[in-house]
């Protein structure tokens, strides 16, 4: 157990130091290159941070043999990221978040309660539902529905012509180039720390679950989700140190986007068939716990509340921790052993 949690703990501390570095360098290349903070934190932020999810996942089903763990982990993940944007929204001082945010947020929001509920479908249809090439129908279905999703928010969001005037007039300086490219490479090392880190939580997730008795659903969805997303909470961090809310929620909703794609990469991986068929009946309450929670941000991003719970959180944040905690308690109650 002891070197199970040293292993653990190695990885969460590498996996948030990486991320503050992503943080910075994504901000500044949208500075550079002329790209809206929005799309930054939905498209490169968003799937950068999530590259933890995306290694635990694949190892989870192809090396531990764990696919509760691999679904249990992306889904929890979502529910995790929603939930920090109470965090967020408690760091707003001057008005609940959802009043400052971009309007390019809500279709992010929007499209992540459909693919959610394609992954809720497709678990609760379990072996009835039709098979394509040993995938399930619905991994298809939630791959086109995140490119749709990125298409769909850069064409919202476009950078404006002030964005793309100065981009251009960056691509002929040396100097801004040679910035461009360190920028560059200080992402893509910062995202390989994540990506490394995040391969080997599953087998210390493993580990510290069969010493503690502990089911894979459970581990996966609260104690690997919390750990894999540390890039997603230090990066919004890092975000709203330098006051950029909406490369912040971006990030947070992008993530939960690629998340949930996820599952159908990690089914690609599954040697028994379609993932979404072999898992525990508890991981439907998670998704429609995401499902809901993401549901509240949107109604947030639309009626943009002006009031605070006790001058500390919107309603919709109040709602949000509620979802947290109830999710929480189902996994606890469930108690299953998968």
């Amino acid at each position: 157990m002891t070197g199970a949690l040293l292993q653990f703990g190695l990885c969460a501390l590498l996996i948030a130091r990486a991320g503050w570095t992503l943080s910075h360098s994504a901000d500044r290349l949208a500075a550079i290159q002329g790209w809206g903070r929005g799309w930054v934190g939905l498209a490169l932020l968003g799937t950068v941070t999530s590259l933890p999810e995306l290694a635990s996942g694949i190892s989870a089903v192809a090396v531990v043999g764990a696919p509760n763990l691999a679904v249990g982990n992306a889904l929890g993940a979502c529910v995790v990221n929603l939930g920090f944007l109470v965090v967020v929204d408690a760091l707003q001082r001057d008005q609940p978040m959802y009043r400052a945010a971009a309007a390019t947020h809500v279709l992010s929001a929007a499209f992540g309660v459909v693919l959610l509920g394609l992954a809720a479908l497709a678990m609760l249809a379990g072996t009835s539902a039709p098979t394509v090439m040993n995938l399930g129908l619905a991994s298809p279905l939630l791959l086109g529905g995140y490119l749709l999703a990125l298409r769909s928010v850069q064409a919202q969001g476009a950078a404006t012509d002030a964005d793309a005037d100065a981009a251009a007039g960056a691509a002929d300086d040396p100097e801004r180039q040679r910035e461009i490219r360190r920028e560059w490479q200080r992402f893509a090392i910062a995202a390989a720390v994540v990506l490394a880190a995040g391969s080997a939580l599953p087998y210390a997730a493993d580990r510290v679950a069969e010493a503690a008795g502990w089911s894979r659903s459970f581990v996966g969805t609260v104690f690997m989700a919390v750990a894999t997303t540390l890039p997603e909470m230090a990066v919004t961090l890092g975000a709203l140190r330098l006051g950029a809310l909406d490369l912040a929620i971006g990030n947070l909703l992008g993530s939960n986007l690629f998340n949930v794609t996820i599952l159908a990469v990690d089914d690609l991986f599954h040697p028994g068939g379609p993932l979404l068929a072999a898992v525990a009946p508890v991981h439907v309450g998670t998704a429609v716990t995401a499902m809901t929670m993401a549901g509240g941000v949107l109604v947030g991003l639309v009626m943009r509340p002006q009031g605070r719970v006790l001058r500390v959180l919107s309603w919709v944040s109040v709602g949000l921790l509620a979802g947290v905690l109830v999710n929480a308690l189902l996994l606890a109650l469930a108690g299953d052993s998968g």
